[in-house]
């Protein structure tokens, strides 16, 4: 099994300000336990900058434009009250849906069997035209899109267990029957969207808002009771994953009590759908995680999976 691990150190130039969670040592710490020797199998790729037409893809050009025009030649800029820009933030941004577009790319053409895009800024809180929640573009809709679009895939689907709710993501496959979004999350919490009666506007979006202090078994059940048969009945052609690890019980910045085995089992479960049903194309996206032991702990839970025959 060939796993692909792509990154940028771009993305390392997304300084946030001190004490921000969203931080250049959050990426530092994956990179770090993915040296490890047991990783040594990774096919490693550097990402691509996307390409504008790319984005478009997923956003209006104004907002592309705006978001560039943004960042600052020096200090920072305060997009909202979470999400900041340096100079350096808008080519990390570029790298991070690049990434995705690249993923694809190694998937369709079999150069890997599956992926795993360790990058930031994250992206699914990203609204059509609003920036959010530490997002500057919506990476995994960018390539879900590209896969749809430039592959010329019928379905595809993705799947996220971040423990907030990417609300970026479904206002952005909201009217587009062709993709499915499913998601795991607590409720309440930031950023107050994700509830069971949101389903899109094609009954394509599925939520599954989880109550605070839930553990591995409810992430257990929400998999087998609805999101496993909606992957069936969707019968996607590839997989995505937005993979936020700060469900994980040490997270400081909400109320799951997931562990590394509950990430690694919902790994392998999105991983028999995709060999079930779309030829094991499987692409996977970094998205929170903020206690960086747990955070690089979980990831490597995650990567092995995708690793493994």
């Amino acid at each position: 099994m060939t796993t692909a691990l792509i990154t940028h150190p771009d993305c390392l130039k997304h300084v946030t300000l001190g004490g921000h969670p969203e931080c250049v040592a959050r990426l530092q710490a994956i990179l770090a336990v993915l040296q490890t020797t047991e990783f040594d199998a990774l096919q490693r790729v550097e990402a691509p900058l996307a390409e504008k037409a790319q984005i478009l893809r997923a956003h209006p050009e104004d907002y592309f434009n705006r978001v560039q025009a943004a960042e600052p030649q020096q200090g920072w800029t305060m997009l909202d009250a979470d999400t900041y820009m340096t100079n350096g933030s808008f080519n990390a941004a570029l790298r991070a849906a690049g990434a995705n577009v690249k993923a694809v790319d190694l998937v369709m053409s079999g150069i890997a069997d599956n992926a795993f895009c360790a990058t930031r800024p994250p992206g699914h809180h990203t609204e059509t035209a609003t920036s959010m929640g530490f997002c500057l573009f919506g990476n995994v809709v960018i390539g879900a899109k590209h896969a749809l679009e430039h592959h010329g895939l019928s379905r595809v689907a993705i799947v996220d267990f971040d423990v907030h709710h990417g609300n970026g993501t479904q206002d952005l496959v909201w009217n587009d029957d062709r993709i499915l979004f499913a998601s795991t999350h607590q409720m309440p919490l930031y950023p107050g969207s994700g509830a069971a009666h949101e389903t899109g506007a094609s009954g394509n979006v599925l939520n599954i808002p989880l109550a605070p202090n839930a553990d591995g078994n409810a992430l257990k059940a929400a998999f087998e009771k609805s999101i496993m048969p909606a992957l069936y009945h969707h019968k996607p052609e590839m997989i995505f994953i937005s993979a936020g690890f700060d469900a994980h019980y040490a997270d400081p910045l909400a109320n799951l009590n997931f562990d590394e085995d509950d990430f690694a089992w919902a790994t392998m479960q999105l991983k028999t759908a995709a060999n079930d049903l779309c030829h094991g194309r499987l692409v996977s996206t970094l998205e929170g995680g903020y206690d960086l032991d747990a955070l690089a702990a979980s990831t490597a839970a995650h990567v092995k999976v995708l690793m493994e025959h």
